[in-house]
C-alpha cells in the first residue's frame, strides 16, 4: 500500500439526521478547517454551514456524478488539499455516496479520518428492543432486480435485520416480509428519527402493516426485523 500522502487529506464528517443539536463540537471544528467541502446536495449543506455559521466552498459530489469526480477529487487532495465530505444526513458511505472516494483516497495513498457521529440505524436498532449484539444491516433493497433474492436471505437470517425505507415503498416491505417470514415476525419501525414527529411502532408484521395502513405513512423510516 502506497505510504500516506503528506499533505491533503479527506475528513469524512457525519452530520445531523434531523436534530442539528446533534452534530459534535468536532464536526464542527472538522468543517471549519477544510479548504472545500463535498456535498451530496449542496442546497441542504449550504443551509447547515449557514446554520454553523462557516463559510466554506462547496462541491457537489453525489451518487449521480461520484464516477466522474472521483479522479479528480483524488488528483487535488495529493496536490495538498483538504476536504471534508459531507451528506445530507448521516454519515457519509452509509447508504449515501463516499464509498467510492474513500476507496480511491485509500488506494493513492491519501489520508483519511472519520469522525464518529450520526447514523440512522444505530439508535433505530437500540430503541427496537430486538436483539442488537449481533445484526445484519441491509440498507436500502434493491427496488426490481435482485430484490427477491434479498427478500430470501432475511428470511433466513437468524439475527436481526436493519433496512431504510421510503415513505412510498414501506407498505410494500412490510408486505413482502410478510410473505417471506411470516405475519408474526416482529419487528419495529421508526421513523423521523430525531425529529419532532419521531416515532417507533413495535409489533408482529401484520400489526405494522395494519397500523400504517390506517395511520398513513410519511417521513423516512428504518425497519429493524427480528431474526427466525
Amino acid at each position: 500500500m502506497p505510504e500516506p500522502a503528506p499533505f491533503g487529506k479527506l475528513f469524512v464528517i457525519p452530520t445531523p439526521i434531523g436534530n442539528l443539536g446533534d452534530i459534535t463540537l468536532r464536526a464542527i471544528e472538522t468543517l471549519g478547517i477544510v479548504d472545500v467541502v463535498l456535498a451530496e446536495d449542496t442546497r441542504v449543506s449550504r443551509r447547515l454551514l449557514n446554520h454553523l455559521n462557516i463559510d466554506k466552498p462547496i462541491y457537489s459530489h453525489h451518487q449521480n456524478n461520484e464516477h466522474k469526480s472521483t479522479d479528480s477529487l483524488v488528483e487535488k487532495l495529493l496536490s495538498g488539499s483538504v476536504m471534508g465530505l459531507i451528506s445530507d444526513a448521516g454519515t457519509p458511505g452509509i447508504s449515501d455516496p463516499g464509498f467510492m472516494l474513500v476507496r480511491a483516497c485509500v488506494e493513492a495513498g491519501i489520508a483519511v479520518e472519520t469522525l464518529p457521529g450520526a447514523t440512522a440505524f444505530v439508535p433505530a436498532l437500540v430503541n427496537s428492543g430486538l436483539p442488537c449484539d449481533r445484526f445484519v444491516f441491509e440498507g436500502f433493497l434493491p427496488h426490481k432486480k435482485g430484490r427477491a433474492t434479498a427478500l430470501g436471505r432475511i428470511a433466513e437470517h437468524n439475527r436481526t435485520t436493519v433496512m431504510y425505507e421510503s415513505p412510498h415503498r414501506l407498505l410494500k416491505l412490510l408486505g413482502q416480509l410478510i410473505e417471506v417470514c411470516g405475519e408474526e415476525r416482529r419487528v419495529s419501525v421508526s421513523r423521523e428519527l430525531s425529529k419532532l414527529y419521531e416515532e417507533t411502532y413495535r409489533g408482529s408484521l401484520k400489526e405494522a402493516l395494519d397500523y400504517f395502513e390506517n395511520k398513513g405513512v410519511k417521513g423516512e423510516f428504518v425497519v429493524v426485523l427480528s431474526g427466525e
